[in-house]
C-alpha cells in the first residue's frame, strides 16, 4: 500500500523534474493529483483524503509519448500529454494547480494483460464523466445508502478500477463507490516520483 500520507507531507516529498523520469514512465503506472481547485477540495472533502484525480499513465513506445489517460469533468475520458500537466495546463501556460504524483503496482502484469486493459480505456475514448457521480456519492456517504448507477458514463476511478479490472487487477471498493483514495490505499500500490 502506498502510505497514507497528508497534503504537507505530500507537499514536502521532493520534486522530480518531468524531463529526468520520463523515460522511466511505463504503461500501467498510476497518476494521482491532489488539486487545489474548487472541485478538488470537494473530492478531497468527500473522500476524506489529498487526492482528487486518479488516471492511468499509457506510454506510446513508438511515438516517444508519455500519455495520460482520464476521465474528465465536462470533457469526458481523454487522452492527454503528461507534459501537459506539468507544462501548460489547461493551455494556461502554467502548471497544474497541485501536486502530482506517480506510482505503480508492485508486481509485473503481464503483457497481454496490461493491454487488455489499456485496450478497454482506449475503446472507451470520447465516454461522457459522470457528473452526477459525484453527487451520488455525496449522498450515498451523508446517508449510507443506495448503490451505483450502472451506466456507461465514469469519474475518474471508476476508470482506473475498470481499466485495472479488465487487465486482472481487482481493487476493492469503499462501501458503493471507489475514490481514488481506495485505489492509493490498494497494498498492491506503491509511490515511485513526485513530478508536480
Amino acid at each position: 500500500m502506498a502510505s497514507v500520507i497528508t497534503k504537507k507531507e505530500l507537499q514536502q516529498l521532493p520534486v522530480i523534474p518531468y524531463e529526468k523520469i520520463r523515460d522511466y514512465l511505463k504503461t500501467g503506472h498510476i497518476f494521482f493529483s491532489s488539486g487545489s481547485y474548487t472541485f478538488s477540495g470537494i473530492i478531497q472533502r468527500l473522500t476524506k483524503s489529498v487526492w482528487s484525480h486518479v488516471a492511468i499513465i499509457y506510454k506510446d513506445e513508438e511515438l516517444g509519448r508519455v500519455m495520460v489517460l482520464e476521465a474528465e469533468p465536462q470533457v469526458g475520458i481523454r487522452l492527454i500529454p503528461l507534459s501537459k500537466y506539468i507544462h501548460d495546463y489547461k493551455g494556461t501556460k502554467r502548471p497544474y494547480k497541485g501536486q502530482v504524483v506517480i506510482a505503480q503496482l508492485n508486481f509485473e502484469l503481464e503483457k497481454q494483460n496490461l493491454n487488455k486493459g489499456i485496450s478497454f480505456g482506449l475503446d472507451e475514448l470520447t465516454r461522457p464523466y459522470d457528473n452526477w457521480e459525484i453527487i451520488r456519492i455525496m449522498l450515498r456517504i451523508l446517508f449510507r445508502t443506495g448503490k451505483k448507477e450502472k451506466n456507461r458514463s465514469y469519474i475518474c476511478s471508476e476508470l482506473v478500477r475498470d481499466a485495472f479490472v479488465k487487465a486482472g487487477v481487482l481493487i476493492k471498493m469503499h462501501d458503493s463507490y471507489i475514490s481514488p483514495q481506495e485505489i492509493w490505499k490498494d497494498e498492491r500500490v506503491v509511490m515511485k516520483y513526485r513530478v508536480l
